[in-house]
């Protein structure tokens, strides 16, 4: 299976934060964005930026930035969808997203979740973690999503819906499931009690 091209969902309103891009936020000497980028690009054929507003701010990166085609904020399945959008027109099959502030998903995330999808006729399959609790946790914005499918998506937005998951077991989706080790790998960051986190998850990871 070809290796998908990448797209980076940095779409959300951070309200959590105070507003603004937390991908511009320093973590360890580098921006979350910019570790979310070394994470991601050796595994896939090409990335791309998920942000809405002025593309200028993100201009350092060098990365194309997709805006939401769906109106008011729909959530990270308009991300994905814009993605979708961007690898139609490169005749690519397939996309793999991940947040912009999750700095520290697993390095074999594309090839575990293509190694899921294997058998499916459109390939659809979220990341997700054992949790003693819950069971499975799945994480919705990290996934390999096929590219045949984006317009049923398109049609879903516009219809309304907003949860990935609801979306993905329409489809028959899949998950596949990472270990939880030292850190959780899909720790992200939503406020700065968990800035502070991270900085702390970057020492038990040196």
């Amino acid at each position: 299976m070809s290796a998908p091209l990448g797209v980076i969902l940095a779409g959300g309103r951070a309200t959590r934060m105070g507003g603004g891009d937390k991908g511009v936020l320093p973590l360890g000497g580098q921006t979350l964005l910019s570790r979310v980028i070394d994470r991601l690009s050796p595994q896939v054929a090409g990335l791309a930026l998920n942000a809405n507003g002025d593309p200028a701010r993100f201009e350092a990166c060098g990365l194309p930035v997709l805006a939401d085609s769906i109106e008011g904020f729909a959530g990270p399945l308009a991300g994905v969808l814009a993605g979708l959008d961007w690898a139609a027109a490169q005749g690519a099959e397939a996309i793999v997203t991940a947040a912009a502030d999750t700095p520290f998903f697993p390095t074999d995330l594309v090839a575990r979740l293509q190694e899921t999808g294997q058998g499916m006729a459109a390939p659809l399959v979220l990341a997700a973690t054992p949790d003693a609790r819950r069971g499975q946790v799945r994480h919705p914005t990290f996934g390999l999503w096929p590219v045949s499918l984006r317009d049923d998506l398109r049609a879903a937005l516009n219809d309304g819906l907003r949860k990935v998951v609801l979306w993905t077991e329409r489809h028959g989706g899949r998950e596949a499931v990472f270990p939880v080790a030292d850190i959780d790998p899909f720790f992200n960051v939503n406020t700065p009690d968990d800035l502070a986190r991270a900085e702390q998850m970057l020492g038990v990871l040196a």
